[in-house]
Parts: structure tokens; C-alpha cells; sequence
């Protein structure tokens, strides 16, 4: 398994980096740093000598990847690509490029924190509750309460997420008054802020991961080793739970590995929708703001998670599976 892992990981490296090549070209290629100076400066007036103090205060002013007027290895380390690109690797992040931001290592981990409590109870309550509901229409398959169960899957991931945040916010804080609509608190207060969002969210996603483990469980319930169980006279309950379910784990967790991210790196729409001051949050308002030092970081930052996550996962199938073997 240790050299599985550590080829995965070699090959992580080099996804990262070809991800971390190609993020830089967009950037600094196709939109050069006076671009950049440009758009974050705005107004109808912007003059040369303006661009050059932007440029200069955030780095900008260097050559791209390689710098003829330096000698050694200056010449590769006191480039754009150097500072912007390489020292990512080091998770040296710098700072945005927006006049109030700050140093974007310190937002990151803020604001990650904060997102990892909104979507950690969410993935939590997403898995067991889809888990759970699957189950139950597998248990009462081909009767009406399946099909009724399938219907509503159908209905609840035809069905936008905005719409869920819209009616929510409207019914639960505008007429019931249960919840605030939106905001963000420490504490004990922020279980009053973040419940609503996480019922939400978990509803949105109810249908679509539901329908997807009924499929993968009715698939399992159909095989030899399910026969021979009920032939020993085990329960459909024991079939079910300590047949089925194990056997289906392997596909459950590998959907569940794609949403792993997520937790650290927030929900674009329910933290804006909500005023949660995540990840998700600061990527909206960065794009918003033509700040590329953010949105590159987060680039970053989201293919190390995806790579991590997935190597993880491999690890977790060889522990949930005796059968397969990391090799």
C-alpha cells in the first residue's frame, strides 16, 4: 500500500502542477498584468503611471519567467511566475490584488474554518439521510411507497437549489420567524444561522443522491451472495444492512469523495445566498472584483483538495473492501 500511496502521489504532483502551469498562462497570457491593472484600478481615466504603481506594489512589475537583469538563480526567482506560481507549492499564497486585501494565506485558513462548518453537518446529514431513504424503497421495492419514493427523487433534482433557498428563507424566516434569513455568528448562535442552510442544502441534494444508491443497492440485492443469505434464513433487515450496504460502499463512497472538497472549500451559492463568510463567499466576491490573486489560489487550493481526496478514497476502499488490494 506505501508505494500505491506514494505513486499517487507523484502522480498528484504533476496533475497539480500541469493544473498550476495552465492556470498561470490563462492569467498572465492571455490577460497581461496591465490588463490586470487595469480592471482592478477602473474608472474612465487610468494612465500609464498608475498601471506602473500597481504593478509595482503588488510584484507585477517583474519579467514573466526569466529575468535578464538579474544574475543566477535571481534571474528564475525574481520573476512573476516564481512568486505567483511556484511559491503556491510552499502555500505561500502572498497577498490579493485588490487595494483592501489583505494576505490571502491568513483569509484562506479564516475562511475555510468557516465553511467547514457549514458543509461538514451537510455532507454528514446528506449521506445518512440518501443512505437511509434509499433503503427504505429498496426494502419496499415494487410496491407503491417505491414508486412514490422514486417520483419524489425525480421531482427533487428537477427542482434548482435556488428554489429551495428561496421558499426556505421566505417560509421559515419571513412568515414562521424560526431562523434568521441571513447572517453569520460565533458561538452557541451560530447553530441558528447555519440550520437552515443545512437543511436546505441536504434537501437539494436528497433526490439526486437518493435515486443514485437505489440504483446501486438494487444492483447488489440481485446477486448470488444475496440468495444465499436469505437461503440460510437471514432477515431482509440482516440482507440488507450487513450484505447490501457493505457491498454497495464502494460506488456510495466514491460519491461521496467528489463532494469531500466542498466541505473545505464552501458552496458558492448557499454562502452568498446566506451572508456565511466562507470560501465560497470570497470566491463570488473576488471574481466580482476582478481580483485573479484569489481566484488563482483557489484554483489552486481546490485541485490539492480533489488530489487528496481521491488518493484518500483509494486508501478507504481497501478498508471497506478486503477484496481489493492497493497495488
Amino acid at each position: 500500500m506505501l508505494s500505491y500511496t506514494l505513486r499517487r502521489l507523484f502522480y498528484g504532483v504533476l496533475i497539480l502542477l500541469g493544473v498550476n502551469l495552465a492556470t498561470f498562462f490563462l492569467f498572465f497570457t492571455v490577460n497581461t498584468p496591465d490588463d490586470m491593472a487595469r480592471l482592478n484600478i477602473g474608472g474612465k481615466r487610468v494612465t500609464q503611471e498608475l498601471i506602473e504603481k500597481w504593478k509595482t506594489e503588488r510584484g507585477y512589475d517583474k519579467p514573466l519567467y526569466w529575468n535578464e537583469k538579474k544574475d543566477g538563480a535571481d534571474r528564475l526567482t525574481e520573476t512573476i511566475f516564481w512568486e505567483r506560481s511556484v511559491s503556491l507549492f510552499t502555500l505561500n499564497f502572498g497577498r490579493a490584488d485588490a487595494e483592501s486585501g489583505g494576505d490571502l494565506g491568513h483569509e484562506v485558513a479564516t475562511r475555510m474554518w468557516v465553511s467547514v462548518q457549514l458543509a461538514l453537518p451537510i455532507f454528514l446529514l446528506q449521506v445518512i439521510a440518501s443512505t437511509s431513504f434509499a433503503l427504505l424503497l429498496v426494502m419496499f421495492r415494487h410496491t407503491k411507497l417505491d414508486l412514490w419514493g422514486v417520483v419524489l427523487c425525480v421531482l427533487m433534482l428537477s427542482i434548482s437549489s435556488l428554489f429551495y433557498i428561496i421558499v426556505g428563507q421566505y417560509l421559515f424566516s419571513r412568515v414562521l420567524k424560526l431562523v434568521p434569513i441571513s447572517g453569520f455568528a460565533q458561538g452557541l448562535d451560530l447553530v441558528r444561522f447555519l440550520i437552515l442552510p443545512v437543511m436546505l442544502s441536504a434537501l437539494a441534494r436528497l433526490g439526486t443522491e437518493a435515486r443514485l444508491y437505489r440504483a446501486m443497492f438494487l444492483e447488489e440485492i440481485g446477486k448470488d451472495y444475496v440468495r444465499t443469505a436469505r437461503a440460510k434464513g437471514l432477515s431482509e433487515y440482516v440482507v440488507l444492512f450487513r450484505h447490501v450496504l457493505r457491498n454497495a460502499m464502494i460506488p456510495i463512497i466514491t460519491s461521496m469523495g467528489g463532494y469531500l472538497p466542498y466541505v473545505f472549500m464552501g458552496s458558492l451559492v448557499f454562502e452568498s445566498f446566506f451572508g456565511i463568510p466562507g470560501l465560497g463567499a470570497y470566491v463570488i466576491e473576488a471574481i466580482g472584483k476582478q481580483d485573479f490573486a484569489i481566484v488563482r489560489t483557489m484554483v489552486f487550493v481546490g485541485s490539492l483538495l480533489y488530489i487528496a481526496t481521491y488518493i484518500l478514497i483509494d486508501i478507504a476502499y481497501s478498508w471497506v473492501d478486503p477484496r481489493v488490494r492497493l497495488a
